[in-house]
């Protein structure tokens, strides 16, 4: 085996003076980070800077910096590239990597502001105004016939496709069981009863003690069909077909056979210990009309449960989007570039795909010119980080957006981008017990709903200080939109004005 010639990424510096030698770090890093001879001795070639031992050393003596190691400088071989080609010839692989691209791509998020309300438009005061978060996702009629009831009320004639009620316009991200843990699964579940959404359960299929939250969740079928019969098609408010993923675009998935344990094997219902590999496309689908075919035969067998399609923001984004809307499906679920995964071959997130700000006002664009925007709702994922990129990309188009690494961090997770590695030291993506008792589901679901809650009122406020009363009137208001620092082509794209116009 060739010897690692690789710097340490990260230094860790103990303070010994403070350090009182309780070996809390060597218990709590799933790394191997730290041994014990007459006092703590850390190995920075195995540290990945996830800050576990940092938050739990009682005194605070241990510091995780970068390391600082001297590369002659290049404008091109940056210090990056040399340490993945040193990786490489040493071992032989493709790089591997977790969540999102972290490259440094424009953010286009940030080079957009919102309007407000000044003199001749009075803003909006949510604290003591009626204020409307509710959106509805699914099929839309083309028109809308009413008549006065008994009652002297007015009412619909006109019969809706099956809806899902969201009293945010935010729900939780597509992540399996088995790329997260079980305790992440409950915590997503249950914030999402609490505050009135939905979670997507991935394409690991549903653990059986999370039935009883059907109401709150969205199934999912991918290409490999993991974990999916009748009982678990039924068991959610809606079915979700995954085609692609934000952050690995054109390609399948890979969970490790060391990560398919008893509960995991059951759910998924492949062999214990089994690599759980999904193909790139699905076998049955390579054609729109096969992709109907299929929308259709879901939907036959829920009994006309709205269905979801979900791919990943490519360059030909909103002519795919045309298609999957005129296939039948009531939502199109687009993953941009920047999403996160569990596991991803670290060439394919970093330079496949585009910004989910650029597809999604292409494919609102693309449908309104065809008119059949009202047919499907579009949730907007990849990178979704705050409040403010939630209300810009419903200003873009999107009915909803989803919320997966933001979720994650929200349980502790640190963006280490090790989840591939199986020893995620809080508890989050792993299936080592010792690991997932670190995150109690209870606590979990509570970080959760105060972030949703907190994004909610944080949207209120915007929507405030636009005039806005309710997030249904908001939804492709691009004309509340300018734009800072972009060029003409990327304004044209998106729809916008530059600030100042």
């Amino acid at each position: 085996m060739l010897k690692n010639t690789t710097p340490a990424e990260f230094k860790v510096v103990i303070d010994h003076h403070i350090c009182r030698r309780c070996k809390r770090c060597l218990q709590n890093c799933s790394f191997g980070v730290y041994s014990f001879a007459d006092r703590v001795v850390p190995d920075n070639s195995k540290c990945v800077a996830c800050q576990r031992c940092v938050g739990y050393c009682p005194e605070g003596a241990i510091e995780i910096t970068s390391n600082p190691a001297a590369f002659k400088y290049s404008a091109n071989w940056t210090p990056e590239h040399r340490k993945n080609i040193w990786k490489q010839a040493e071992q032989g692989g493709m790089l591997l990597t977790g969540m999102g691209c972290d490259l440094p791509y424009p953010i286009l998020f940030d080079s957009m502001l919102l309007d407000a309300c000044q003199v001749t438009n009075p803003s909006i005061d949510p604290l003591r105004e009626p204020m409307e978060l509710r959106t509805y996702l699914g099929r839309k009629p083309d028109s809308l016939q009413v008549e006065t009831g008994k009652d002297g009320k007015l009412k619909s004639k006109t019969p809706f496709e099956p809806q899902i009620k969201l009293e945010v316009p935010i729900i939780f991200a597509p992540m399996s069981y088995g790329a997260v843990s079980l305790n992440t699964h409950k915590s997503l579940v249950m914030a999402a009863k609490e505050v009135g959404t939905v979670m997507n359960t991935g394409e690991g299929g549903l653990h059986k003690d999370l039935y009883s939250y059907g109401d709150n969740i969205i199934v999912q079928v991918a290409s490999g069909r993991f974990g999916v019969h009748a009982e678990y098609l039924d068991a959610g408010v809606a079915v979700d077909i995954k085609i692609g993923q934000g952050a690995k675009p054109g390609i399948g998935g890979h969970l490790p056979g060391e990560k398919i344990g008893m509960e995991i094997s059951k759910t998924r219902m492949i062999p214990i210990g089994t690599d759980a590999l999904s193909p790139a496309p699905h076998h049955d689908i390579y054609s729109i009309e096969d992709l109907r075919q299929l929308i259709y035969a879901i939907k036959e067998a829920t009994n006309y449960k709205p269905v979801s399609v979900k791919i990943a923001t490519v360059h030909n984004v909103a002519s795919i989007a045309s298609g999957i809307v005129r296939a039948g499906a009531d939502i199109v679920y687009l993953d941009g570039f920047r999403g996160g995964t569990g596991a991803s071959p670290t060439v394919i997130r970093n330079h496949v795909g585009i910004p989910i700000e650029l597809a999604l006002a292409a494919v609102d664009d693309r449908l309104r010119q065809e008119g059949i925007r009202n047919q499907a709702s579009i949730i907007a994922a990849g990178s979704i980080r705050s409040s403010a990129d939630a209300a810009k990309a419903i200003a873009l188009g999107a009915d909803a957006v989803a919320i997966g690494t933001a979720a994650l961090i929200a349980l502790g997770c640190r963006v280490c981008q090790m989840c591939y590695t199986g020893k995620c030291a809080w508890g989050i993506c792993t299936q080592k017990p010792e690991l997932t008792a670190r995150l109690d589901p209870e606590e979990g679901a509570e970080r959760l709903t105060n972030l949703l809650r907190s994004w909610a009122l944080e949207i209120k406020e915007m929507l405030g200080s636009l005039g806005v009363n309710a997030i249904e009137s908001f939804r492709g208001s691009r004309e509340r939109l300018r734009g800072v620092g972009l060029d003409k082509q990327t304004l044209d794209i998106l729809g916008i004005k530059p600030a100042g116009r």
